[in-house]
């Protein structure tokens, strides 16, 4: 393969659930690329795909109510396609993942040292002294205190951020060329975060690690990322370098994310601006726009029943395009 072939390329990706409510169409038609030692950093409100969009590419939704279509080639190899021995082979050194929730990735009954070890050892050819020292190694470095006795302990014996530390060093312990971190600091202190952050960022200088981090903090996502894609209604509705989306945003779903940040620089003591309204259930999404219903702009009547395409916008930076999917200028008014 080429040196310049993405680690990852993920090409119209679908992902249909099987509900009591119908069809919801949870992912429509995401396509995107991460390169080595780049991170691509996802953001949007909750319920928006962010999630599912990342556990359909290990093969982790359930297939009796997930209907998953596209293509996902990690280093040339389809991970949708794939058979379920080489997907697991797969899982570890070629994909890491820190899972949203510390508590039900876990396993309680056993100790936080045989679920690292077994990680280890399922991957490479170590003893279990030689694995047990891995894992102590790997707690210390995303800042557990006293790493070789929290090898002993279960994890509700951890609190919270503990546990979260735990799940992104079992995710970090075959060092992956592509490491999926969703919301992975979210449990953590701001210290420990910067600690995480800074370790994630090693492993990509030494390894060229690929990194896609799931996120609702824009503050973290303007430092760590390369660039930036805005999910909404299970489409990419923006994406650009991390310059292009957070200073010059094109889309009003993003504008309004963006507005919802407090300024702690301004002197205006006024309220916070919002975004009205929900995001649309994907079991009755809009025919138009997937933000029309909410959009404080509407200033074409296209948006209402058809999908605008996702289409560069403006001048980009980095040599990276900046694409929306709108037709709404930003001076544009209701």
């Amino acid at each position: 393969m080429s040196e310049l072939a993405p680690l990852l390329e993920v090409a119209d990706l679908r992902v249909r659930l099987r509900t009591p409510r119908g069809p919801a169409e949870v992912v429509n038609g995401l396509s995107y690329t991460v390169g080595r030692g780049e991170t691509v950093a996802v953001v949007g409100e909750s319920g928006s795909g962010k999630s599912v969009s990342v556990l359909a590419l290990l093969g982790l939704l359930p297939a009796r109510v997930a209907a998953v279509t596209g293509a996902a080639r990690l280093d040339g190899e389809d991970l949708l396609t794939m058979p379920p021995e080489r997907l697991r082979e797969v899982r570890g050194p070629g994909v890491g993942m820190v899972f949203q929730d510390p508590m039900t990735s876990l396993n309680p009954v056993l100790t936080i040292g045989r679920q690292l070890v077994e990680g280890i050892r399922a991957h490479g050819e170590v003893s279990k002294a030689e694995a047990r020292d891995r894992a102590a190694g790997l707690l210390a470095e995303v800042g557990l205190p006293d790493p070789r006795r929290a090898l002993d302990r279960y994890p509700h014996e951890l609190s919270g951020g503990m546990r979260q530390r735990v799940v992104i060093a079992i995710a970090l312990s075959n060092n992956p060329s592509l490491l999926i971190a969703d919301e992975a600091t979210t449990a953590l202190d701001v210290t420990v975060q910067a600690q995480i952050l800074d370790l994630v960022a090693g492993l990509q200088s030494e390894h060229g690690t690929g990194v896609i981090w799931i996120t609702h903090d824009l503050g973290v996502v303007a430092g760590i990322a390369d660039r930036v894609l805005v999910m909404y209604g299970g489409r990419c509705v923006e994406d650009g370098s991390v310059d292009d989306v957070l200073e010059r945003p094109a889309h009003p779903y993003t504008r309004g994310l963006l507005g919802a940040l407090p300024d702690l620089a301004s002197s205006d003591d006024g309220e916070l601006a919002t975004v009205p309204g929900t995001p649309p259930a994907p079991t009755d999404l809009p025919a138009g726009c997937v933000f029309w219903p909410r959009c404080p702009v509407r200033s074409d009547p296209r948006c209402e029943t058809e999908q605008p395409p996702l289409a560069v916008v403006g001048a980009s930076t980095g040599g990276l395009p900046h694409r929306a999917a709108t037709w709404c200028s930003e001076g544009s008014s209701r």
